[in-house]
């Protein structure tokens, strides 16, 4: 009985002594994991946008050596009325306004600041947008209806087989994925683990294996397909999408502080929603776009593929929003009218013949209510006539 009862103890101090062992080695990944699942609570989620570092794995985006693009005051002006209202309602973490080039309005709220490094979301698809058109002008991609597995043999076999890039740059992949974020095992949320815990996005883009319509017949968000776009851009040149956007991109925009990209395990941007900047680091990158993607006389994105890139290309439902190469079309939009767009309530939005630009980031949990995307659209425009 005695020798039983010892050999018990050692049994139960010898899987004591292995949890604590596993636990030890796999530290980091119960913590990014632990930290994954509260990123969005409400007490938490203000701080956990502005500090997205401590729960992912990251890489910089240094800013360079190029002189800091100076955003000068204009005047101030009078916000419309019910702007106070929205700021609350849709939990606003900074607004900033700009015409012709000035800053007209600058605010942060919920205890953010300036020096907030903001997460993006899926305002980092129109970043890789950009950056995919400045590849295409350099000859490192030949054509847009080339396959994507030309470029990424890996996706052979997978929901991606006979997709082009056209299909992927205009969410027309026709792959079957599940956006649903309130849904756990959605396949954005097992996305997110496995960013999380260390595990490789190009093997769970390759993994895909079912489609519910032939690629370019209709229009669906698949926030996958922007990974895809970047192991084109990879497979293509041979390089990170991180190395390509700080030299061809970051540097020359002058920022005030580096940036930086979550990655996955394997040290590969999530560039389809990774992207973090200050407020104004976000609009430096929209007056670029704004006017053209010409800066002090440098072409640094080709200005026939910004026309291109924002025009409603997707094969969206009538009377819908429109989308392009991975930028958004607002519903009644008038030319030159054109957003980025991320969960929660990140904005870039532009009004090219009023030489408007408006900057948003939040925490809005309520983002995916009817109606919400609407109501923020008319705010900027409302924002955009009143200066």
């Amino acid at each position: 009985m005695r020798s039983a009862f010892k050999w018990l103890l050692r049994l139960v101090f010898a899987l004591a002594l292995a949890a604590f062992v596993v636990g030890f080695w796999k530290r980091e990944e119960i913590q990014r994991l632990m930290a994954v699942n509260s990123l969005f609570s409400e007490e938490k989620i203000v701080h956990n946008f502005s500090h997205m570092d401590e729960a992912f794995l990251t890489t910089d985006l240094p800013r360079g050596d190029s002189p800091t693009w100076e955003l000068p005051y204009g005047p101030g002006f009078d916000l419309p009325d019910e702007t106070d209202q929205w700021i609350e309602d849709r939990a606003v973490t900074s607004l900033l306004v700009m015409q012709d080039g000035a800053i007209r309005f600058e605010e942060y709220y919920l205890g953010t600041g300036p020096d907030d490094r903001r997460i993006s979301w899926s305002v980092a698809k129109s970043y890789l947008s950009a950056l995919f058109g400045i590849l295409m002008a350099e000859g490192a991609i030949s054509s847009l209806d080339d396959p994507v597995a030309q470029y990424a043999p890996e996706l052979k076999g997978s929901a991606y087989d006979t997709a082009t890039i056209r299909n992927v740059l205009n969410m027309a992949s026709g792959v079957t994925f599940d956006e649903d974020y309130l849904d756990y095992n959605s396949d954005i949320n097992r996305m997110g683990r496995v960013v999380a815990l260390g595990g490789e996005l190009d093997d769970f883009a390759a993994s895909l294996q079912d489609s519910f319509v032939a690629p370019g017949e209709t229009w669906q968000y698949v926030s996958i397909d922007t990974h895809v776009i970047g192991m084109v851009i990879r497979g293509a040149t041979g390089r990170s999408v991180a190395e390509l956007l700080t030299e061809k991109v970051i540097e020359p925009l002058g920022l005030e502080r580096d940036g930086y990209y979550i990655t996955d395990g394997a040290g590969v941007a999530f560039v389809l929603g990774g992207l973090n900047f200050t407020t104004r680091d976000f609009a430096r990158f929209g007056q670029l776009i704004l006017q053209g993607g010409e800066r002090d006389g440098r072409q640094i994105v080709p200005a026939d593929w910004i026309d291109t890139s924002t025009w409603p290309s997707a094969p969206t439902d009538p009377g819908e929003i429109g989308y392009g190469y991975q930028w958004w079309i607002p519903v009644g939009a008038h030319e030159g009218e054109f957003m980025a767009r991320g969960i929660y309530g990140q904005y870039i939005y532009f009004d090219q013949p009023r030489g408007v630009l408006i900057v948003t980031t939040g925490a809005d949990r309520k983002f995916r209510d009817p109606g919400v995307n609407e109501l923020n659209v008319e705010m900027f425009r409302k924002i955009a006539q009143s200066l």
